[in-house]
């Protein structure tokens, strides 16, 4: 590997020892719980709390794209994305308790989606 044309560039030396810095440590971080010989248990309000993570990081992601649009509040009600969600939920509280609820929830909501921001340009 030619070091000068790595070196060359936006990437520097610091850069790099960052990325292998932080690369180190997201290694150790991951595997703690392997390298300990003793035996751990989370406390029962940690598991709990834990079963929320999955379904909160997508709520995370989803719930600012619901709502914003080029950095700013949506303010229109042709938004297609609106109506998606609104779907999605009638469809999640209809089905709650049943199996395939969260897929359905996509389905639904894409079923409204897709008409209305290809169709109708919303």
């Amino acid at each position: 590997m030619n070091w000068d044309a790595f070196f060359t560039g936006t990437t520097d030396g610091w850069t790099l020892l960052t990325t292998v810095g932080m690369a180190c440590v997201t290694v150790i971080a991951r595997s703690f719980f392997f390298i300990s010989e003793k035996d751990w248990a989370l406390p029962p309000w940690a598991q709990r709390g834990l079963q929320y993570a999955p379904i909160a990081a997508l709520a995370a992601v989803v719930a600012p794209e619901l709502v914003m649009s080029q950095g700013a509040l949506i303010h229109n009600v042709q938004d297609a994305r609106l109506y998606a969600a609104a779907a999605g939920i009638a469809y999640f509280f209809w089905r709650k308790g049943t199996g395939q609820a969260v897929l359905g929830t996509i389905v639904s909501g894409m079923l409204v989606y897709l008409p209305l921001h290809i169709g109708l340009g919303w």
